[in-house]
């Protein structure tokens, strides 16, 4: 498969209608005047196929033995990088406000894991499932997203991170918004309600 480009990418968010503007709480609390909406491509399984061979040769090297993502955003480009890689595709959920495995799924000491999810942004969803595959005994070998759009900047992840495209959106601390102050309402769009 040729490499996909970021910008490549990018339009397939803009044909998707996936890039909105306005004002939005994002899963960190966070908020921007961006919001890429992951799932109006993910909902189109030829876009979802093309993203998931992409990110998956951008960690092919990292042989993986297991994908695991978190609920809700990450199930789906979780289950395609899996397939792109032959390997199994597991995800994570909250139960009382804590991520674990449910649904009988389990990872083996010393599983090479991938936490795949959708989008990233300050990379707490992502340490958090990091967090999961570790306490199982399995060795997190590697992170990846469809969008960072952190600008690149993933503290919270210590290990290695592919994204297919970087966005730096701009995010604020809620009583530090000019959305805010200037009286826009906020939308909360993405999978976790709180």
């Amino acid at each position: 498969m040729a490499p996909v480009s970021a910008d490549a990418v990018l339009d397939v968010f803009r044909r998707a209608g996936a890039l909105l503007e306005g004002h939005f709480r994002l899963t960190s609390g966070l908020h921007s005047p961006g919001y890429l909406q992951c799932a109006l491509v993910l909902q189109y399984p030829r876009e979802a196929e093309m993203c998931g061979a992409a990110l998956a040769e951008r960690v092919r090297e990292l042989k993986v033995d297991a994908v695991l993502s978190p609920a809700l955003g990450g199930i789906v480009i979780g289950q395609e990088v899996a397939r792109a890689l032959g390997v199994r595709a597991l995800f994570a959920e909250r139960q009382d406000g804590a991520l674990t495995l449910r649904r009988g799924f389990t990872l083996s000491p010393g599983e090479r894991v991938l936490v795949v999810e959708d989008v990233v942004t300050t990379g707490g969803s992502t340490k958090e499932t990091i967090d999961v595959a570790r306490a199982a005994g399995a060795v997190v070998v590697g992170a990846a997203a469809m969008i960072d759009r952190g600008g690149g900047q993933q503290q919270r992840i210590d290990v290695p991170f592919r994204a297919l495209a970087t966005v730096a959106l701009p995010t604020y601390q809620p009583d530090e918004c000019p959305l805010c102050s200037a009286g826009i309402p906020v939308v909360k769009p993405g999978s976790r309600a709180s």
